[in-house]
């Protein structure tokens, strides 16, 4: 009955479901606290109070449920763009925002409104692996780039990537899985190369900054505005981690002031947005989001985690880049095969996720977004684990 395509897609689909469903079959049987699951980058902390007692207020508000525009509402696209405009130095207005059913929904209206078929994304790997899928699903080709040195992207594996058919490349920083922030200087040759390009080629690539970390940084790093480096450029954002919103869907769209045929653009995402089944952004959380766009979460908790995980995993032996942002560790399997490495690791009840999930073989993925309890209480399931393989 299902597509050739799905069938196979479902057979390739993200490790990191799988290893959750795995966890619930383990807590079955040893119970939750002998279970140590890093496998899901679920936001384990509340909303903010300030976010909660908003959300009492607007339930309150009369025609709060009611349909919006396709686009959202325009006094909350106008906050948006405010803030983006004091952020980046970019004259924003509403007509640059499109708000989402979170950056899922927003990554794929964007491929949607500007793939044509067999045309070529390019997606720096490791890499959130829908990523390909969203492609593929407006008839689209995914084409993975490594990344050269702690994660950091190569501007002339870059080069080398880029064809005819090239449409976009995205970019997510603070990264997941690796944690990295892609720094000024190396985003410059990124730009320049793309300039380049374009020119050489006589077509516009656009560059989709997919940013829900980009509030989760630590010991001061700045992740810089993709804006302020490419002329075609699109961000995508959510409050899924900024709020420890993940289960309401909202999200954003907006455009850079200085990409060409605006008009054309904007009325295809909203175009999108409508036909893709995805409507309208939830209405209440459009407000919601709106009203808390200065909110921020307490990262010290989470760098807290880091410390504590990264601390202990890397005097067991293990390699790893320590994150400057978002939420997870992405060290260095000890064996070549990352599979076999994590299916050991569940020995010990220990969840991981293969770096093969992220187009990068060799190495594994821990989501801290988890009780220090369980992180400290794992300890000695990572020791023995570690044991095997570090003599």
């Amino acid at each position: 009955m299902i597509s050739k395509q799905i069938k196979n897609d479902v057979q390739n689909a993200s490790w990191i479901r799988a290893m959750f469903e795995e966890g619930e079959r383990l807590r079955q049987i040893h119970g939750a606290d002998k279970v140590f699951d890093f496998s899901l980058g679920n936001p384990d902390y509340e909303p903010p109070l300030a976010v909660r007692e908003e959300m009492k207020r607007l339930l309150e508000v009369p025609g709060i449920h009611k349909y919006t525009s396709n686009a959202g509402y325009p006094d909350v696209r106008d906050k948006i763009a405010a803030s983006l405009k004091k952020e980046t130095g970019l004259p924003f207005t509403a007509e640059h925002i499109i708000m989402t059913c979170g950056a899922a929904g927003g990554l794929n209206v964007v491929l949607k409104t500007i793939l044509n078929p067999q045309e070529e994304v390019i997606l720096l790997s490791p890499y959130f692996v829908e990523y390909g899928f969203y492609t593929q699903n407006h008839g689209g080709k995914p084409v993975a780039v490594a990344t050269g040195a702690d994660f950091m992207p190569d501007p002339e594996a870059l080069e080398k990537a880029i064809t005819p058919a090239t449409k976009a490349i995205i970019l997510n920083s603070p990264n997941n899985p690796t944690g990295v922030i892609y720094p000024p200087e190396i985003l410059k040759k990124m730009a320049l190369v793309l300039e380049q390009k374009e020119k050489e080629l006589g077509t516009a690539i656009l560059v989709i900054s997919d940013e829900p970390y980009s509030k989760l940084v630590y010991e001061g790093a700045r992740v810089p505005h993709l804006m302020n480096f490419f002329q075609h450029c699109a961000v995508v954002n959510s409050f899924s981690k900024s709020l420890a919103l993940p289960g309401e869907r909202i999200g954003y769209i907006a455009l850079s002031p200085r990409i060409e045929d605006m008009e054309d653009l904007v009325g295809g995402l909203t175009f999108a947005n409508r036909t893709l089944g995805f409507v309208n952004a939830p209405s209440l959380f459009q407000k919601l989001a709106g009203a808390c766009l200065e909110e921020n979460p307490d990262t010290s908790v989470y760098q807290r985690r880091r410390d504590l995980l990264y601390n202990h995993l890397t005097s067991l032996g293990f390699s790893c880049v320590k994150p400057q942002g978002a939420f997870y560790l992405f060290p260095k399997s000890p064996i070549a095969d990352d599979v076999e490495f994590v299916r050991q690791a569940l020995k010990y009840n220990l969840l991981l996720v293969p770096g093969r999930g992220f187009a990068c073989p060799g190495y594994f993925r821990l989501a801290y977004c988890v009780d220090e309890k369980t992180i400290v209480n794992s300890f000695p399931a990572f020791s023995a684990l570690a044991a095997e393989y570090f003599k």
